[in-house]
C-alpha cells in the first residue's frame, strides 16, 4: 500500500507542516501523518503569529525559504509593529490572524507542494533497527517504512486536559490524546517529562459590549511577514482591552479549592511567562487588576478570544467571574479555558541539528522539545526538515550560529541548556540582537537557503534586487553633501541642533530626533533618488537602521567573530570528562551527560564555569 519514504512526519501542527514543506521541497519523498486532515496547522491557542522575538523567527523562517510568513500575511486580520518607541533590534512584528483561514491556507499550500503525501492516522510506534529509526506503524495497523522520521507531536503524547476537578484524555479539547509512541521512547531509554499549558475561555462576540473597552487598532501602514510575496492588508480588525479588578479576583479564588494547579492534580511546569489568571492572582497578589486583550478569531465569526485569561478552575468560575469583567457583563461562551499535561522529552538528548543522541536518523521537532508558542515550533520544524533530507544525502547538518539567527538561539538553549518550563524565546535571549533584526533577517539567512536549495530563484532574485537597494540608499547617503540653509528648519523643528557648515546626509541621520523619511519628505533630491530607483519603505528602514547604528553593530560582530572561535574547537563525543578532576563534580557531569560538539557549547552549559572552561583549554593545548 505504501512505498518507502525518504522522510515520514508525525504531526501536522506547525513545526510539523514546516519540517514536511522542508524535505519535500527540497526533493524527498515526504509522508505527513496526522489525526486530523482538518487541523492542519491549527491555532489551538490564540490566533496570532509574532510578537516580541517571534516576529523575527518568522521572517527568518521566511527568509530560509520556509510557509509560515505567507501563510500568516494571506491570512491576518491585523497587523502591529511591537516597540517602535524602543531600538530597532526590539522591533517586533505582530499579526493577528484568521484562525480557520489561517489552517486552510497551509492546507493549501502544503497540497501544492511536490513530493509530498498525506495519511491520516495516529502513529502509535516507531520501527526500530538496532540503533535506527527504520519507519513508523499506527492504530490502523499500517507499518510504513522510511529513511527517517521527524517526530512533531505537540502537547498529544499522553495529553490530559483539566477543568476544575474534572480531567479527561485529549491533545486538545475536542481531539484524542496519542498513547504508545510515548511510552515506547521512554523505554529507548530517552528522559520523558511532564509540562502543563492552558488557554482561556473563547466568548461569543454578539454578548460582549466594546464600548467600555479600549480600542486597539492595527498600524496606519500595515506591513508583512514574507520578504517574497507581498499580501495587502487593505482592512483590520481590531483588538479590544479591558482589565480585571478586586471583584473579579475574589470570585475566582473561590474555585482554588477546586483548581487542579492549587491542589496537585497537574503535575507538569507551566509557563512562567505566560502564566493562568488564578497562578497571577496568587503570584502578583499586590495587584489590584490585570490587563486582558480581546482578540477577534477571524473575519466572518462571531468568536474572541480572552488573552490574559488563561485557566483551568470549574467551569462555572470561569462564567462567574468573566461576568464581573467590564464589557463582559452579559458575556455568553463557546467552551470554558483548560489546562493540558503533556509528555515532553529532555532536549539535551539531540544533536544540533534535533537529530536525537541515542536513535539515528530519528528527529524531534517542537512541543516536545519542551518549547511554548507557534513560532518556536515552526522554526525547529524547518530545521528538521532540512537536516532529516540532508541526512538522507549523506551531507553535513545545516547549523545556525547564535549570531546567525533567533532560531541558532533557540536549537542551542534546548540542547545545550535543556528546560524545565515551557521555553518561549525573548529578546533578552540573544547576545547578538543587535545583529539578530526583523528587517534585516532576509540579509542573514536568504542566501544560505538559496544555496540549501529551500529558496526558490525568484525570490534570490527579489533578495538581490533589495540587496542592491538599500546599498544605492546608503551610498547616496553618504556621498550628497547638505547645506545648512536646506535643513535647518527640519533640525530646529525637530528640537535639534542646526548646522553650522555644509555636512553629509548620513551625518545627519545620526541624530536620533531625525529620521530618514523626514529627509525623503524635505529634500527633493533624496526624494527622486528613491522614487526613480524604487527604493519602497522597507529599504528605507533597513538603509536608516544601517546607518544610525553602524558603529554598535560593527561592535557587535566583532565580539562575535571572537566567541565563534570557541566554537570552532571540536570536542570529541567519547572525551572522558570524569578524568578532569580539576573540574568541578557538577562540571564533569553536565559535560558527561550533554556531550557538547564544541568549546562553545561547553561554556554554555548550565552550572559549567569559566575556570571549567580553562581547564579544558589546557588539556587541549589551547
Amino acid at each position: 500500500m505504501f512505498e518507502q519514504y525518504d522522510v515520514i512526519v508525525v504531526g501536522a501542527g506547525h513545526a510539523g507542516s514546516e519540517a514536511a514543506a522542508a524535505a519535500a521541497n527540497l526533493g524527498s519523498k515526504t509522508l505527513l501523518i496526522t489525526m486530523n486532515l482538518n487541523a492542519i496547522a491549527q491555532m489551538s491557542c490564540n490566533p496570532a503569529m509574532g510578537g516580541i522575538a517571534k516576529g523575527q523567527i518568522v521572517r527568518e523562517i521566511d527568509a530560509l525559504g520556509g510557509y509560515s510568513g505567507i501563510v500568516t500575511d494571506k491570512s491576518m486580520i491585523q497587523f502591529r509593529m511591537l516597540n517602535k518607541s524602543k531600538g530597532p533590534a526590539m522591533w517586533s512584528p505582530r499579526a493577528q490572524s484568521d484562525r480557520m483561514l489561517f489552517s486552510a491556507v497551509w492546507r493549501n499550500m502544503l497540497e501544492q507542494t511536490p513530493n509530498l503525501d498525506f495519511w491520516q492516522d495516529t502513529v502509535t510506534g516507531l520501527l526500530i533497527r538496532g540503533d535506527y529509526v527504520i519507519g513508523v506503524k499506527t492504530a490502523m495497523g499500517i507499518e510504513i517504512k522510511s529513511k527517517t522520521v521527524i517526530l512533531t507531536n505537540g502537547t498529544f503524547l499522553n495529553g490530559k486536559i483539566h477543568i476544575g476537578t474534572k480531567q479527561f484524555p485529549g491533545g486538545r479539547l475536542g481531539d484524542p490524546a496519542s498513547y504508545g509512541l510515548s511510552d515506547q521512547i521512554k523505554k529507548l531509554g530517552f528522559e520523558t517529562l511532564q509540562l502543563k499549558t492552558g488557554t482561556p475561555v473563547r466568548i461569543d462576540g454578539r454578548t460582549i459590549d466594546f464600548s467600555k473597552m479600549e480600542e486597539q487598532k492595527g498600524d496606519e501602514n500595515p506591513g508583512n511577514f514574507s520578504f517574497f510575496e507581498k499580501t495587502k492588508l487593505t482592512k483590520q480588525k481590531s483588538c479590544w482591552i479591558t482589565y480585571t479588578s478586586p471583584q473579579v479576583h475574589d470570585t475566582l479564588k473561590l474555585g482554588f479549592s477546586e483548581s487542579p494547579m492549587f491542589t496537585g492534580r497537574i503535575k507538569g511546569v507551566g509557563p512562567r511567562y505566560c502564566p493562568s489568571i488564578e497562578d497571577k492572582i496568587e503570584r502578583f497578589s499586590d495587584k489590584s487588576r490585570h490587563q486582558l486583550f480581546v482578540e477577534p478569531e477571524g473575519w466572518n465569526t462571531i468568536e474572541y478570544y480572552l488573552n490574559g485569561f488563561s485557566s483551568s478552575l470549574p467551569d462555572h468560575i470561569q462564567v462567574k467571574a468573566l461576568r464581573k469583567i467590564p464589557g463582559l457583563e452579559n458575556a455568553k461562551i463557546f467552551r470554558p479555558g483548560y489546562a493540558i499535561e503533556y509528555d515532553y522529552f529532555s532536549p539535551t538528548q539531540l544533536n544540533a541539528s534535533l537529530e536525537t543522541k541515542k536513535i539515528k536518523n530519528l528527529f524531534f521537532a517542537g512541543q516536545i522539545n519542551g518549547t511554548t508558542g507557534y513560532e518556536e515550533a515552526a522554526a525547529q520544524g524547518i530545521m528538521a526538515g532540512i537536516n532529516a533530507h540532508r541526512k538522507i544525502k549523506e551531507e553535513e547538518p545545516f547549523i545556525l550560529k547564535r549570531s546567525e539567527a533567533y532560531i541558532g538561539v533557540l536549537i542551542d538553549d534546548l540542547i545545550t541548556k535543556g528546560v524545565d518550563e515551557p521555553y518561549r524565546m525573548f529578546t533578552s535571549r540573544a547576545e547578538h540582537r543587535i545583529l539578530l533584526r526583523q528587517d534585516n533577517a532576509d540579509t542573514r539567512l536568504t542566501e544560505k537557503g538559496y544555496q540549501l536549495g529551500l529558496v526558490p530563484a525568484a525570490h534570490f532574485e527579489k533578495y538581490q534586487a533589495k540587496k542592491e537597494k538599500i546599498e544605492q540608499l546608503i551610498t547616496f547617503l553618504k556621498e550628497t553633501g547638505i547645506a545648512p540653509e536646506q535643513i535647518n528648519h527640519l533640525l530646529e523643528k525637530n528640537n535639534t541642533a542646526p548646522l553650522k557648515q555644509k555636512v553629509k546626509l548620513a551625518t545627519v541621520l545620526l541624530r536620533p530626533q531625525i529620521r530618514l523619511s523626514d529627509l525623503t519628505e524635505e529634500l527633493s533630491a533624496l526624494k527622486t533618488f528613491t522614487q526613480k530607483n524604487k527604493i519602497d519603505d522597507q529599504c528605507i528602514e533597513s538603509a536608516e537602521i544601517q546607518i544610525k547604528y553602524d558603529g554598535y553593530i560593527k561592535k557587535e560582530q566583532e565580539i562575535a567573530i571572537k566567541l565563534d572561535k570557541l566554537e570552532n574547537i571540536p570536542l570529541k563525543p567519547d572525551f572522558n570528562y570524569q578524568q578532569l578532576k580539576s573540574i568541578s563534580y557538577e562540571a564533569r557531569e553536565k559535560l558527561t551527560k550533554i556531550k557538547p560538539k564544541t568549546i562553545g557549547q561547553a561554556a554554555r552549559i548550565s552550572g559549567v564555569s569559566p575556570s571549567d572552561i580553562n581547564v579544558l583549554l589546557v588539556y587541549l593545548g589551547r
